[in-house]
């Protein structure tokens, strides 16, 4: 009778459906968006699209590197996740783009675990195959990324401090492809691609996620900046890393190679304004759930919006 029960809820899905779960494993939706970050630090500092096949092989290699390591958070955080599944945490999607689709597709028994690994592993050799064509440096990059995002995950019942783990992992991407496209790109434009992603991760994404799971994961006894140290104090550290964000955001267009001008600069502001500050500050306003989500939701637009700025500069 448990087998049945086990593996009913698998055999609900087949075909189109039962694909949606391993999109779902690898958050797709969300990753999609954070696909552009790559594409925004190649782009802006080489000013012009790369060769066809850079560009092909780029693109191949981003969705496999992107889609293994949302898979691997899945994979890591099993047991934690079938934990909220048991009390119920995950029986209903959320307004967040993480929720588009089925939420840990694994823990709701709709996916075995078996299932999660071939389908991260297959997707991270794919990835390091990419990789190692595109720029060994790559490579490296990516593995790193890979330990960072386990590291991650098991501190998530040990310290606050792992969102700055989560704001290397999400830099990680687009500083590969810069390499990608440059075997030796400015030292300079890299800080400060990092610390743009890093602060936009941390106020933008990690922060407000966090924010909006306060309750539960204060039953489950989990150590984030909003438990360990208030909603106020998450607020401001939000407010905080959003304006850095803004600051780095005008930065970035200088320091690349290309000459950008004022007019990209304060098309950079404009969006993180509308994307980031105002939501931010809704929130700090407010403190509700809802907006939250709502600052989560408009931040992941954030680097679709700076890779369109600067397709504007290439294109026209």
């Amino acid at each position: 009778m448990s087998q049945i029960s086990e593996t009913s809820p698998q055999n609900s899905f087949t075909g189109l459906s039962r694909l949606k779960l391993f999109l779902a494993l690898s958050r797709t939706p969300h990753g999609l968006l954070d696909m552009c970050t790559p594409a925004f630090g190649a782009l802006l500092w080489l000013g012009r699209f790369p060769s066809f096949f850079t560009v092909i092989i780029g693109l191949v290699t981003t969705f496999a590197g992107y889609t293994a390591v949302y898979a691997l958070n899945d994979v890591v955080d099993y047991k934690v996740d079938k934990e909220k599944a048991a009390r119920g945490g995950l029986s209903s999607t959320g307004s967040d783009l993480d929720g588009v689709l089925v939420r840990h597709p694994m823990a709701q028994g709709f996916l075995t675990f078996k299932e999660g690994i071939f389908w991260s592993i297959a997707w991270s050799l794919l990835a390091l195959i990419g990789a190692l064509i595109l720029n060994p440096v790559c490579v490296l990059i990516f593995v790193g990324g890979c330990a960072l995002e386990t590291i991650y995950c098991l501190l998530w019942r040990v310290s606050p401090f792992r969102t700055f783990v989560s704001g290397a992992v999400k830099t990680s991407g687009a500083i590969a492809a810069v390499f990608a496209v440059d075997p030796n790109p400015s030292g300079r434009y890299l800080i400060f691609l990092f610390l743009l992603l890093f602060f936009w991760e941390i106020g933008g994404q990690n922060i407000p996620n966090d924010w909006s799971d306060y309750d539960e994961d204060h039953q489950m006894n989990a150590k984030t900046i909003p438990i360990r140290w208030g909603l106020p104090i998450a607020n401001n550290i939000i407010l905080i890393t959003i304006s850095l964000t803004l600051g780095m955001g005008a930065i970035i267009f200088y320091v690349s190679q290309v000459n950008y001008g004022a007019s990209f600069v304060f098309l950079s502001l404009a969006v993180g304004g509308c994307l980031l500050l105002l939501p931010a500050l809704k929130l700090n306003k407010s403190r509700q759930r809802s907006h939250a989500m709502a600052l989560f939701n408009k931040a992941s637009y954030y680097p679709l919006a700076l890779l369109m700025i600067v397709l504007v500069k290439i294109l026209f």
